[in-house]
């Protein structure tokens, strides 16, 4: 293990960086002492290293952050600290964001999102001793000291897929993905598997808001709203992003337009702002709520996982948002869908038709 007094400098600004986060709301403040938590029955430190937007996107990373929240109000850790990524920051920030978690003694060290694939790929060989998870990525499934949290993304994307053809008028349907890579490929793929499934011969749009190396699609709801106002005056009426942050955007484009969309990740009818819940048709879940707990609860009980772990339909890992009613017309055509999936009558691609 290096150390630099460079290094150090930046161990002592990152900790207490990570300590300073979200005291103003109900949540326990990151890094502190959670009176209202139950006493924790470890010593377990927890560092989560979030992605672009961090707590607080209404989507991914809160999602990721509900998990450790209620592993902390069931005492299953001691303390949490977390830091996220900025924007366009060179892959060595990453490096050192995970760095300073070990260096710091948290362990396990979970990383939201496949951009830290690298990351954790260098740090974990550095620190052997120390544990990491990563949400997103299974290209080290093979490395003994991670464990990779991965999700059917196109199964819950297939389910509102057909929810976006049932519901359309006009059989014209839009997709924004983030950044287009093969994860955000599968939101695609299934999202026009369902519709077509649905409704076949439904038009589905499709604009990726950025291309790698530029992660910033992900955290720009500017982009993510000229993107979706376009679908819509194109003749959508109907709109699914798998955009994160950006998503905010898509909902703006959907009110002014008096059309629907579709959140991703949460339920955004829940955590998006009052002014746009009615246009939120539905929200595809991928509950990486339960993957972070569940992780934590297997580290609790002394288990640090390792490999790849998947969280589709049949354990509830994805699915469909009912919150504001309006699928309930549809919901059992939709749940009819989900048990043809889980039994596998229908075989989701994770692949966009090309």
């Amino acid at each position: 293990m290096r150390r630099t007094t460079k290094f150090a400098a930046l161990l002592t600004v990152g900790i207490l960086a990570l300590s300073a986060c979200g005291s103003d709301s109900d949540e326990p403040e990151a890094g502190s002492d959670d009176t209202t938590s139950a006493a924790p029955t470890s010593t377990i430190k927890v560092g989560m290293a979030y992605d672009v937007g961090g707590r607080g996107d209404q989507s991914f990373n809160d999602s990721a952050a509900a998990g450790l929240d209620q592993a902390k109000e069931e005492g299953l850790i001691a303390e949490s600290n977390e830091s996220e990524a900025e924007t366009d920051e060179p892959e060595t920030a990453r490096e050192e964001r995970l760095r300073v978690f070990a260096e710091a003694g948290y362990d396990p060290i979970i990383a939201v999102g496949f951009a830290y694939a690298g990351a954790v790929g260098k740090v974990a060989a550095e620190y052997p001793d120390s544990h990491f998870a990563i949400i997103d990525d299974s290209s080290l499934a093979d490395v003994p000291n991670v464990a990779s949290l991965v999700f059917a993304e196109e199964q819950g994307s297939f389910l509102v897929g057909a929810a976006a053809a049932l519901k359309s008028t006009t059989g014209n349907v839009g997709f924004v993905g983030g950044v287009e890579t093969p994860l955000i490929q599968k939101f695609q793929a299934g999202y026009e598997a369902g519709a077509e499934a649905a409704k076949p011969g439904t038009k589905v749009q499709v604009k990726y808001l950025t291309q790698v190396p530029d992660f910033s699609g992900f955290n720009d709801p500017a982009k993510g709203k000229t993107a979706a106002q376009g679908m819509y005056d194109a003749g959508a009426d109907v709109v699914y992003h798998a955009a994160g942050g950006s998503g905010g955007g898509v909902f703006e484009a959907a009110s002014e337009a008096k059309k629907l969309a579709i959140g991703v990740d949460s339920d955004q009818y829940n955590t998006a702002d009052p002014s746009v819940k009615d246009v939120i048709l539905t929200s595809m879940l991928k509950n990486v709520n339960v993957a972070v707990h569940e992780y934590l609860k297997a580290v609790n009980g002394g288990t640090f996982p390792a490999g790849v772990t998947t969280y589709d339909l049949a354990v509830d890992g994805v699915g469909y948002s009912q919150s504001g009613g309006f699928v309930d017309d549809i919901a059992s055509k939709l749940d009819e869908y989900k048990a043809q999936i889980i039994d596998g009558t229908i075989k989701v691609p994770t692949e966009p038709a090309k």
